[in-house]
């Protein structure tokens, strides 16, 4: 739509695009969507299922194979020729299979973090994914919100949206809903909100005019490319360290070409073509099979798969390297509200007339009693705290089977509060009409709404109880006004800390009637006010929040809460949880404002819990912890939080209550807002990884073990112990499906009693360098002996040595299972799974009619358990290994904590 609706009224606009105020019904708005399509930018390189098939044969090595494979087929070897084919078919198929399942899960994983929109359907307030808006919804726009689409504003309050995205200009734009000419260029369009920019103050109501390709962000995209997909920090570090054992393994294969074919030559005298070609190939083939070139696919899968147990535990993650980061995350800074607490707030104290009086009820259900003695409370003081309440107020109450809160929680606790005497938020609003609004913002701590009482304007003001008295002068108290003292405050101060100290949040209230003649600024409405009284609203703990809190203890995690409550409200939520024992463990921001950069950094490993701080507070913890070497998760929800979530190791928004804005800053969101999601969230951090080590692990030493068999045999002049198609069956089988299973099995719950792994922590170290040289030495040695015991070089002593190579392999890949010598079989279904299928398929090939195409023998019992002994020894070798380093990890940690 080419319409320039920034010059046409609104009537005009409604009209046009056929809505109306109250917003499309939801069955026009699924046509609307079937016409105009999904509002999103459309993605220009979208890679299809067959390139990713047709990738799988594009690597050097493939290609070389099927050259050898076409040599083959001329010298007459058809047989090998056709099972080879088969056989790289299979390792294709098999590769295609992981590479699409990471792409479906990368793609479904963004529509998990996808935006959301606040429109009117069917008259009532619906919450959409961004992606489902059409021409003629009725948006609302709030502090934080990102645009989903380009729309025309229609009502505005204090309304500022920063077009840094389209303009460049970094000054936020001050919106209105007045027509403005024809001519007038994007850039200065006020009455616009365009798709992509950014709420940075107030509230506004919108139509949306143009959706997806046709808004002003769609016509900029189609003149750019997309950015491809980033790769991991590990999964950069796997490719390069696949790319270096590629050349090493390369190297070696093209040695055992050559000492191959020079010792045919001496032995000989001649070099036949079937003996180059049989050769050949089986040095190619083991190249195939020893590269890792799947590891970095391998690790996407395991993470996409993992990402998607977390979006089930409610963590939702928008950055993969995120992932990595969990396992090492060792200090979690927390909020308090809705994060430790429930976030369904109920009013349960006021302080009205020096008294504190009860409130009755249970959560939002309009449904108890204010108790008080009618000859201590004055009703008009009462009845005034009330209303200031439910009119300085962007919420809403609705029942819809159960009573139901829209918009701030702590908000929908005063509507509450309010109806319980009687008095009705909706009511109210008709008989004081709102005419302006200084928004809430955390550096102020303060909200004021304007309001038309009669001939008269009204400012209502609430906020934190220690802001609102440094701007009040005077007092209402027993029905008059008078001007307040400093034993009123004192009064007030005790009260607040007494309700504070119940694990109450506090708010205070004041009002003051302002004259026509004077602006309706912030600096000359909220000053010289009227003190009221306090609301006191308790936020019940999350049941979960102290069993998350015990597990970060054993996780060697330490929980920080970073809130804007009262210093003694913190702590009262703090010593329930069990974090604190006393309030020299507390820094409120006050405090915090008359340290230095060196005194935070010292003190700052015996602080718990930061009270009444501010988002620039935050910045200023989570560089003093990151300075002393922390690997930081930080929680934010306000649009102020986004620095900091950018600069913390693990940014996390919270999914209900945060804004877009602090969700596009974060690399992980959460669904329920709680606590608990955090910690399960580094649990799968940490089991992610850890399948991926036992992947790497698990692949490079039954590589290794490939590599030397050939190689040593080669060396010291025995036949090949498997040939080109053996080999590569065995790569096939071993690092296809038990590989695989290892990221899919759940991981050893344990982990969380474990320190978290350092930062920087190679996932290649020692310890994994040491394992691969054990197996690889072993099922060396082990299948060298065997294939020598059976005669080396007939087609008995090469199916021995096959298979044995095949058990080795599979013993080694059940030892990631097994503590004590015991198989965990609670979480090793699925490598169990693969371990059997993987036998039947070496078993099917050792036996008519497939043994003619693999060219092996049938095996007599006898065979097979001298095989299971054999290869059996590389279990007892690495369990025995885990046990000595277990106790020496125990007597190293016993000796630290008698040492401290």
């Amino acid at each position: 739509m080419d319409v320039p609706f920034h010059y046409l009224e609104i009537n005009e606009i409604l009209k046009k695009l056929n809505t109306d105020f109250s917003g499309l019904s939801s069955e026009e708005a699924r046509r609307r969507l079937e016409k105009y399509g999904y509002n999103e930018i459309r993605r220009f390189k979208r890679i299809t299922p067959f390139q990713i098939f047709i990738r799988q044969f594009t690597s050097f090595l493939v290609l070389i194979l099927i050259s050898a494979i076409v040599i083959s087929l001329l010298i007459g070897e058809k047989l090998d020729a056709i099972v080879i084919s088969c056989i790289v078919v299979l390792n294709g198929i098999f590769g295609f299979v992981q590479e699409y399942k990471a792409e479906r899960a990368i793609e479904a994983l963004k529509k998990l973090t996808a935006l959301k929109a606040k429109v009117l359907r069917d008259g009532k307030v619906n919450i959409i994914n961004a992606e489902e808006v059409v021409p003629g919804d009725i948006i609302l726009l709030e502090t934080g919100d990102k645009v989903p689409a380009d729309s025309r504003l229609f009502s505005t309050s204090a309304l500022q949206i920063n077009e840094a995205s389209l303009t460049g200009e970094s000054i936020p734009s001050k919106k209105h809903c007045k027509p403005l000419p024809e001519e007038t260029p994007v850039v200065d369009q006020e009455n616009m909100a365009f798709m992509g920019t950014v709420v940075t103050r107030g509230r506004g109501k919108a139509i949306v005019v143009r959706t997806g390709m046709d808004t002003e962000l769609g016509k900029i995209a189609e003149m750019v490319q997309e950015v491809e997909e980033k790769l991991t920090p590990l999964q950069i570090t796997l490719k390069e360290f696949s790319k270096w054992l590629g050349i090493v393994t390369i190297g070696i294969c093209f040695v055992i070409f050559l000492i191959g074919i020079s010792r045919q030559f001496i032995t000989t005298g001649n070099l036949s073509v079937t003996y180059l070609n049989m050769i050949f190939l089986a040095a190619v083939s083991l190249a195939v099979a020893a590269i890792p070139e799947g590891l970095p696919a391998i690790v996407t899968i395991t993470l996409a798969l993992g990402v998607q147990r977390m979006a089930k535990r409610n963590a939702l993650i928008r950055q993969l390297p995120a992932v990595e980061t969990l396992g090492c995350t060792n200090i979690i800074c927390t909020d308090k509200t809705g994060t430790l607490t429930k976030n369904e707030m109920t009013v349960k104290k006021l302080f009205v007339d020096n008294k504190i009086i009860e409130v009755t009820g249970e959560g939002y259900k309009p449904e108890g009693k204010i108790v008080f003695k009618e000859n201590e409370i004055n009703k008009k003081d009462l009845q005034l705290l009330l209303k200031i309440g439910a009119l300085c107020n962007n919420a809403g109450l609705i029942y819809e089977k159960i009573w139901k809160i829209i918009g701030d929680p702590t908000e929908g606790a005063l509507i509450v509060s309010a109806l319980k005497f009687g008095i009705d938020k909706k009511v109210l609003e008709k008989e004081l009409p709102r005419i302006e609004e200084i928004p809430f913002e955390p550096e102020r701590k303060l909200m004021t709404t304007i309001h038309k009482c009669n001939e008269k304007i009204i400012a209502f003001v609430k906020g934190a109880p220690d802001i609102i008295l440094e701007k009040c002068m005077y007092i209402q108290i027993n029905g008059k006004i008078r001007k307040i003292t400093e034993g009123d405050k004192e009064i007030i101060l005790k009260a607040n800390q007494e309700m504070a100290n119940k694990a109450l949040r506090v708010l205070g209230f004041a009002y003051k009637e302002i004259k026509e003649d004077r602006k309706l600024e912030e600096k000359n409405i909220e000053k010289d006010l009227i003190f009221v009284g306090l609301q006191g609203m308790l936020d019940p703990l999350r049941e979960e929040a102290k069993d998350a809190i015990k597990k970060c203890k054993l996780a060697g995690i330490r929980t920080v809460i970073i809130t804007g409550d009262h210093k003694f409200t913190a702590m009262a939520v703090a010593k329930e949880l069990g974090l604190i024992e006393s309030d020299k463990k507390v820094l409120t921001g006050e405090e915090l404002n008359k340290m230095d950069d060196r005194e935070l950094e010292e003190a700052i490993d015996k602080i718990v819990i930061y009270a009444r701080v501010s988002p620039h507070h935050k910045v200023r913890i989570l560089e003093a912890l990151k300075k002393k070497g922390y690997v930081v998760a930080m929680t934010g929800d306000g649009i102020n939080d986004a620095p900091a979530l950018k600069k913390s190791d693990i940014g996390v928004a919270m999914g209900i209550s945060g804004t877009d804005v602090a969700k596009e800053a974060s690399d992980m969101v959460l669904v329920d807002d709680n606590f608990a999601s955090i910690v399960n969230a580094v649990e799968e951090g940490r089991g992610i990884y850890q399948s991926i080590k036992e992947f790497v692990q698990y692949t490079l030493s039954s590589n290794l073990g490939e590599i030397l068999v050939i190689f040593l045999a080669i060396l010291i002049g025995w036949p090949l112990p498997l040939i080109a198609i053996q080999i590569l069956w065995v790569n096939l089988l071993t690092d296809g499906l038990p590989g695989l299973a290892l990221g899919l099995d759940p991981f050893d719950k344990a982990i969380m009693k474990k320190p978290p792994r350092r930062k920087g922590e190679k996932i290649v170290n020692k310890e994994v360098i040491e394992n691969i040289l054990i197996v690889g030495i072993v099922m060396c040695i082990g299948t060298l002996l065997l294939f020598h015991y059976y005669g080396l070089g007939t087609t008995k002593a090469r199916s021995i040595a096959f298979t044995t190579l095949v058990m080795f392999q599979l013993f080694n890949v059940l030892t990631y299972r097994a503590k004590k010598f015991k198989i965990e079989f609670h979480r090793s279904k699925f490598l169990i799974s693969a371990v059997i299928i993987s036998l039947i398929m070496q078993i099917v090939i050792l036996y008519p009619p497939l043994n003619i195409a693999f060219k092996t023998t049938p095996l007599s019992l006898t065979d097979w358990l001298k095989i299971i002994l054999i290869s059996f020894t590389l279990y007892i070798i690495l369990e025995v290994r885990k046990i000595v380093k277990n106790r020496k990890l125990k007597i190293n940690n016993n000796y630290a904590n008698f040492s401290q």
